[in-house]
């Protein structure tokens, strides 16, 4: 006993789990480990632990007695007869539509959903885009219509597995009955067979076909956005409808603007005179060019707001922000009168400047 899994670790729920809460994460994980499905050399294993533990714990006169005593209060309780936790039950929950109504593997199912991956400038991300793409993808056979068979030919439901396309095998072992599934040999799992194989699709009932779909990339993507375009996956089985496109988004880095959620930056450079007169600069933006004024006496890192600029956020339209931030300009070189003008300021402001004297070349210039 000692050795033996705590039942609510192997179900991964806490010890208050409601039942409806033990029932989703055993169908969960009886799905993901059942031997016929897994591709885990343990899965079998893994399985009758996960049977065990939803067997007693889904049961309240057990659970009561697990919670007491633990798995010394179980005795012969803990193994696999009848109920709920046969294999035979668990498949036929699996694939005949125990868990949530899905469709036996010989009725209609869904095609494959398949992925895109796009690259956006920050304009389309911002404002939103139509884009034509191409995607190759398994379509209906137009010559058979997804049957698999030649126009002509006849369609027989399987001799072997009467049309269902597995084939259960009973077992008798320490832990009771066990019924291993498995894909009928004779149909390769469709439940039929065909006279003669389509000529065009050699039985397939599908081909590989490149197809172009035009896309609404909606205002306010960012980078691993993700837009799903419903019916535009892979062809279903048996009858099934088409599966899902979705496609992955990236935005490519703007040179000059940054984009912080819903909010738009950018800096901009404005001379000394600007900063301390105040201007009117022209900044761009992703609307096009714009017109900022600068108050006088502003400081380098000083952050200006344009408002309803920015990324929209919700379906009304609204919109962030646009932030610019100005830096200072000093330049790096002087004439004679900016000098003098300068000096003349330094003068006014009562600082006392020593400028560095000129070098022989400096003054060879001036002479000229």
């Amino acid at each position: 006993m000692a050795d033996k899994r705590d039942y609510y670790d192997i179900l991964g729920v806490n010890r208050e789990a409601s039942s409806d809460e033990l029932k989703r994460a055993y169908r969960k994980l009886a799905r993901s480990h059942h031997p016929d499905v897994s591709d885990d050399p343990n899965s079998e294993e893994k399985f009758k632990e996960i049977n065990e533990a939803y067997q007693v714990l889904s049961d309240p006169q057990k659970r009561q007695q697990y919670d007491q005593f633990g798995h010394a209060g179980m005795g012969n309780q803990g193994g696999f007869e009848g109920g709920f936790g046969g294999f035979e039950d668990i498949f036929d929950m699996m694939f005949n539509g125990g868990f949530g109504g899905r469709a036996s593997r010989t009725g209609p199912q869904a095609g494959a959903d398949l992925r895109y991956d796009i690259t956006l400038s920050l304009e389309e991300a911002v404002f939103g885009v139509e884009k034509e793409i191409t995607i190759r993808r398994n379509e209906v056979c137009d010559t058979c219509n997804g049957s698999g068979a030649e126009p002509g030919s006849k369609v027989h439901t399987c001799s072997q597995c009467k049309g269902a396309g597995k084939i259960k095998r009973a077992q008798q072992t320490p832990f009771g009955q066990f019924v291993n599934v498995v894909t009928c040999p004779k149909c390769n799992g469709k439940g039929k067979t065909i006279e003669k194989h389509c000529e065009t699709c050699h039985g397939q009932g599908k081909v590989i076909k490149k197809r172009r779909i035009n896309i609404t990339i909606p205002p306010g993507v960012d980078n691993g956005s993700r837009l799903r375009v419903a019916g535009k996956g892979e062809a279903g089985e048996h009858g099934g409808p088409y599966g899902d496109l979705y496609v992955f988004i990236r935005v490519k880095t703007h040179p000059h603007i940054e984009r912080r959620k819903e909010s738009l930056h950018t800096k901009k450079k404005i001379s000394f005179v600007q900063a301390a007169l105040g201007s009117e600069i022209s900044v761009e933006t992703l609307d096009g060019k714009m017109k900022l004024k600068i108050p006088a006496g502003t400081q380098t890192g000083s952050a200006f707001r344009i408002e309803n600029k920015g990324v929209p956020y919700n379906r009304r339209g609204a919109r962030g922000n646009f932030y610019v931030t100005v830096q200072v300009h000093v330049p790096k070189k002087l004439n004679n009168e900016q000098i003098k003008a300068l000096s003349e300021f330094a003068k006014a402001s009562g600082e006392q400047v020593n400028p560095p004297d000129k070098t022989i070349w400096d003054k060879i210039k001036d002479m000229f």
